[in-house]
């Protein structure tokens, strides 16, 4: 025998379809329970509404002058980057949690009311509800989205807040540096103001000690060296203000704290390229971190990589911001040292000029240029207060809110469209995969050729699934023709008078062959044959039921009395069939009593042209195998697609080690979409009993109509148990 496995054969596309179209049923169940499913689990999922707003940063000129013209200018990718950093950090969204009191909020939606830590709620608000991005590419306006549960009112808040706290952030750092250096300048103001009074006091000292109060301090005693003095003055007086400015640059950049200055540095506090390069290229991989975060899992290989990447660029980036900051420094010392060195230089001057000096009036000439000196000074730092004081007044182009947020109307998520086109393809595709698995499981016989070369028997017939009871009224329609087909090919096959006692029977229980057998005995009859049908399934008997007689006398009154055989035969309704029904009582056909059922089949054969034997299944009842030795074949009934082939294939060694003459096999039930060569017998039924009814005006119509009740439409399945004993 065989050994059964699963059909691994390749299946062609028309194969495919067939099997899908044969277990179409299967894939609308399992298609219908997915989008039942989706549609559940989307009922009680929680609404999320998206608020958003809509702003434009601009990046802000390198220098502002009070008259210059207003430049125009571009859009540059890497500052729109650090900007939606910017709105993401903990710098902005820290104030939005502490002015909306989220902790609160978010605790009350997240954590069942639970306070929040700041650090708690900053990660719910940044990786559950924040959805910031560039609203279209290639321009400066940023979408501020954010996401809330159950409360659209929410959504729209934090996102104005966002926009409202950046907003005033960016003109905070945008002025921070001016108002600082205004602050400075008014200070140096003030104490410059001190030295040009004491200097003026001092003039006036020597004016009374010298007497010389009839000079007038504007006359210009132009002499070489007094010249020589005046330029070095005004040489020191610049060197000054560029320390004073490097001076204030550098203190600036030192107190910015170091984890602050990654999100500090642009363009008016920078100019080295080197940092500008590397500043950029630290915010596109922090770009890539933030999207593969959001895709891949923390322990991911490609994420830990770029995570690494990230660290080695920052660290590069902050020694290089340590080192800008260490070059700030030096700058100043050198400006400081050149000032010094300078003021010693009109130091010695002054005392050489004084040395060679032969009239009194040189401490007062050299009291009088001291005191222009600082006047001068003085004027240069009221100046530049004066400038830099309008240029904080100019108008600073940072931020503009273009829309608001406002409350969602309708919740974005869960999308219900989505979800359940997601389900539908989801669901084909289980309904699919499981109908093609199910085939790839099926170890029942997949075509006609694979049933005769693993059986070793021919197929005598194919009978569709619906059939009906035949009747002397519907012997002419289609419904007999696969019976007559049978009957054709088992007289063809093995002969009439080889095969006069002939049983029915099948591998297992339900296939359809006590069906088979009174429907091929009505057929045998109807075609002018006399036909004894006689109900030998002791065990579950049927065939009463279906010829609509009583069940006693029967076959048990016949074994256990032969002269009550006659009595046991009756008439039914199918002219040229008699049936033999089971009898009462409990009886089981064994081996010894098979001499008794062998001498009663002899006895009716010389009466009837054909005995028919109903049988139980071949498999787990010992009845079958009496009841084939005492026949002179056996037609095998396999319903189609029902049990594994090892069950069948079985059967039939079971009957052959038992002498029984297997004759054939009848493939029962088949669908109409049966695939393969099933489908060849099914159409040319279906061909053929078109043809005949319009032949014969709707004739077989009015047969169905006038079938007795108990056969109309009786499709008497066999059941899948039985019991021993009635």
């Amino acid at each position: 025998m065989a050994q059964t496995a699963p059909n691994t054969d390749g299946l062609t596309l028309g194969q495919i379809l067939a099997v899908l179209n044969a277990r179409k049923a299967l894939i609308f169940v399992l298609l219908l329970l997915t989008l039942v499913t989706a549609a559940i689990v989307t009922a009680f999922m929680p609404r999320w509404y998206l608020s958003t707003a809509m702003i434009r940063v601009q990046k802000p000129e390198e220098k502002v002058s009070l008259f210059q013209a207003e430049s125009q200018g571009f859009f540059d990718p890497y500052f729109t980057q650090e900007q939606l950093e910017i709105l993401r950090s903990k710098q902005i969204l820290y104030q939005v949690i502490e002015a909306l009191d989220l902790q609160q909020v978010l605790g009350n939606v997240f954590a069942e009311g639970e306070t929040l830590s700041p650090e708690q709620a900053y990660r719910i608000l940044r990786y559950k509800m924040l959805d910031i991005d560039s609203a279209k590419a290639g321009t400066a306006l940023i979408d501020i989205g954010v996401w809330a549960r159950e409360d659209p009112r929410l959504a729209a808040a934090i996102a104005n807040a966002i926009a409202q706290i950046y907003a005033e952030d960016r003109v905070a750092f945008a002025v921070s540096d001016q108002i600082e250096g205004v602050a400075r300048l008014k200070k140096e103001l003030e104490s410059q103001e001190a030295v040009v009074a004491a200097q003026r006091d001092q003039v006036e000292k020597l004016r009374a000690e010298l007497g010389v109060s009839g000079v007038n301090l504007d006359s210009e005693m132009m002499t070489q060296e007094i010249e020589n003095l005046r330029a070095m003055e005004r040489t020191l007086v610049s060197l000054r203000l560029d320390a004073i400015g490097r001076k204030s640059r550098w203190e600036n950049f030192k107190k910015i704290p170091s984890e602050d200055r990654l999100n500090l540095v642009n363009s008016e506090l920078i100019q080295d390229p080197n940092i500008k390069d590397l500043l950029q290229a630290y915010l596109v991989a922090q770009q890539q971190v933030t999207r593969m975060r959001g895709q891949l899992g923390e322990n991911h290989p490609d994420l830990q990589a770029a995570q690494g990447n990230l660290a080695l660029i920052e660290k590069q980036l902050n020694d290089l911001l340590d080192g800008y900051a260490k070059s700030l420094e030096i700058a100043y010392l050198e400006s400081q040292a050149r000032v010094t060195e300078l003021e010693t230089q009109l130091k010695s001057a002054r005392l050489a000029q004084i040395s060679s000096a032969s009239s009194v009036m040189r401490p007062f000439e050299d009291a009088v240029e001291k005191l222009r000196e600082e006047e001068r000074i003085y004027q240069t730092l009221k100046l530049t207060l004066r400038q830099r004081e309008i240029d904080f007044q100019a108008p600073k182009k940072s931020i503009e809110i273009l829309n608001a947020a406002e409350p969602a109307s309708f919740p974005e998520r869960p999308s219900w469209l989505l979800n359940m086109l997601l389900a539908l393809v989801a669901g084909g595709a289980l309904g699919i995969g499981v109908a093609l698995l199910v085939e790839f499981l099926d170890t029942s016989f997949r075509s006609i050729e694979d049933l005769e070369a693993q059986l070793g028997l021919p197929i005598l017939g194919v009978v569709p699934r619906e059939v009906s009871l035949l009747t002397k009224e519907s012997f002419n329609g289609p419904e007999a023709e696969p019976y007559r087909v049978v009957q054709t090919n088992l007289d063809l096959a093995a002969g009439k008078d080889a095969a006069r006692i002939l049983t029915v029977q099948s591998a297992g229980p339900g296939e359809g062959k006590s069906t088979t057998l009174y429907n091929l005995a009505a057929a045998m009859a109807l075609s002018g044959q006399k036909v004894l049908l006689i109900d030998s399934d002791l065990r579950r008997p049927t065939q009463h039921e279906r010829a609509e007689v009583e069940r006693s006398p029967g076959l048990i009154d016949a074994l256990s009395d032969p002269a009550k055989a006659d009595a046991a035969i009756h008439a039914c309704g199918v002219p040229g069939l008699s049936i033999m029904p089971s009898g009462r009582g409990v009886f089981h056909l064994t081996v010894l009593q098979a001499k008794r059922f062998r001498d009663l089949l002899e006895n009716l054969a010389g009466r009837f042209d054909r005995i028919l034997l109903d049988s139980p299944p071949v498999i787990g009842v010992s009845d079958a195998a009496v009841i084939a030795g005492c026949a002179d074949g056996v037609l095998l009934v396999v319903q189609h697609r029902r049990n594994p082939r090892a069950m069948t294939l079985r059967a039939t060694d079971i009957l052959e080690k038992n002498g029984a003459k297997p004759l054939g096999v009848v493939l029962n039930r088949v669908p109409p979409t049966g695939e393969g060569d099933y489908n060849y017998y099914t159409a040319n039924y279906d061909y053929y009993s078109k043809g005949s009814s319009k032949r014969d005006g709707g004739q077989n119509a009015s047969d169905k109509s006038s079938t007795p009740k108990a056969a109309k439409d009786k499709k008497s399945p066999e059941p899948d148990g039985f019991s021993m004993v009635e």
